[in-house]
């Protein structure tokens, strides 16, 4: 039984309809078919849509899409010009920050089993354009959709001014220019709002939930969260799950339990030590953990023992530190597969609801916690958690 019109996605009705025209002698080889706007108003649809069903013609070699001239007939058989699919990763920071390079490199690999090439930045090439300014990305956004992608994964800035604009901007250029959106990590704007774009990253509330219970379970109960001005989205998650578990535990939080400063600036540093008044500090990520510890050696604070610490995300070199640090792990290559499958799905289906892909946190616990103090602290539990194995040992996925 041949499948009701209500049924099929509105860009397939358009491209089944064109192609009916094409096999009845409607357009010969060579015609121009109605423009988007003709095809807009004639079949009651937006223009993503149109564009979606063209791109499908396309790629199925029956039409030639030419820049600024509109869409023509091809003649059967022959090759089609550009028809190399291609996804588009928009990184801000790809250079400064490891998890994006794990996650676009896993990503770069995943394209290609599924028959994609993928630009990095403004180049074909891993490392460049790695720091883009909100100028340079809304060029690459141009380059972008003057080539047609396929579709574009994309980071919103972080810890930059203007950076809310320009996140929606690009992602709104993509949009009107029917391009799929995948963003990695963070959404447009601040937690806990959502965009109407698919997000795939860490479930950040429950990490840290679960990194702030395992310092209760440790007896800390004055815990204080250690960020950069203007970080991302995720920070703030990270927050609200760590206020969370202490508001469980009946943790009252004092009104400047996070603190908000460069943890590279002794004097900050010498604010949070000033009283003893915390006795862990959670921070936004690893970064901020690794710089905060040389300050806290400077100031001549010792950690664990007079200070645990942990941050997020799990780096390489969070084994390599003066005290290995208690972090929780990104699991960058499950975050490629589901934001390739989420892609490739918004390609597939364009009027799919926008979704969000969270994946669950893991606790890897080192010696900066202070676990394996055994017993300095009297509300220690009696059974520490065990160590996980050093990074450079766990297997690594392939």
């Amino acid at each position: 039984m041949p499948m009701s019109d209500d049924l099929i996605p509105k860009h397939r009705r358009i491209s089944r309809d064109l192609q009916q025209a094409i096999t009845a002698g409607r357009y010969a080889v060579g015609a121009r078919l109605p423009s988007e706007s003709q095809l807009v108003r004639q079949h009651q649809v937006s223009r993503p849509t149109v564009i979606r069903a063209l791109k499908d013609l396309e790629a199925q070699g029956v039409i030639e899409r030419r820049m600024g001239s509109g869409s023509f007939v091809r003649r059967p058989g022959a090759a089609a010009a550009g028809s190399t699919r291609q996804l588009g990763l928009l990184i801000p920071g790809l250079g400064h920050t490891e998890i994006f390079e794990l996650i676009c490199g896993e990503l770069a690999s995943l394209a290609r089993s599924h028959d994609y090439s993928l630009l990095w930045g403004g180049s074909t090439h891993p490392g460049q354009d790695s720091d883009l300014s909100l100028e340079q990305a809304l060029e690459i956004c141009g380059q972008f959709i003057e080539r047609g992608l396929d579709g574009v994964f994309f980071a919103p800035f972080e810890r930059v001014a203007r950076r809310e604009d320009v996140n929606r901007q690009i992602a709104e250029r993509f949009r009107q220019a029917g391009i799929p959106v995948v963003l990695i990590d963070r959404d447009l704007g601040p937690f806990p709002k959502r965009s109407d774009f698919d997000l795939v990253g860490l479930d950040n509330m429950a990490a840290g939930h679960l990194l702030a219970e395992h310092f209760l379970k440790l007896g800390c109960e004055r815990i204080a969260f250690v960020a950069h001005p203007d970080s991302a989205s995720t920070v703030d998650a990270r927050i609200a799950g760590v206020r969370e578990a202490l508001a469980r535990r009946g943790v009252e939080l004092p009104r400047d339990w996070v603190q908000i400063g460069s943890p590279s600036d002794l004097r900050f540093v010498r604010s949070l030590m000033a009283g003893r008044r915390w006795e862990a500090l959670l921070c936004a990520n690893d970064q901020t953990a690794a710089e905060l510890l040389r300050s806290l050696q400077q100031h001549g604070s010792r950690v664990p023992e007079d200070i645990r610490i942990a941050g997020f995300d799990d780096v390489r070199y969070a084994t390599l530190l003066s005290r290995p640090l208690t972090t929780v792990h990104q699991p960058c290559r499950e975050i490629a597969i589901a934001a390739l499958r989420a892609m490739l799905d918004r390609i597939m289906d364009p009027t799919l609801p926008s979704r969000s892909h969270l994946l669950t946190p893991t606790l890897v616990v080192r010696e900066s916690c202070g676990t394996y103090l055994g017993g300095t602290n009297p509300r220690q539990p009696p059974h520490p958690i065990q160590p996980a194995k050093p990074a450079s040992r766990r297997k690594r996925a392939s």
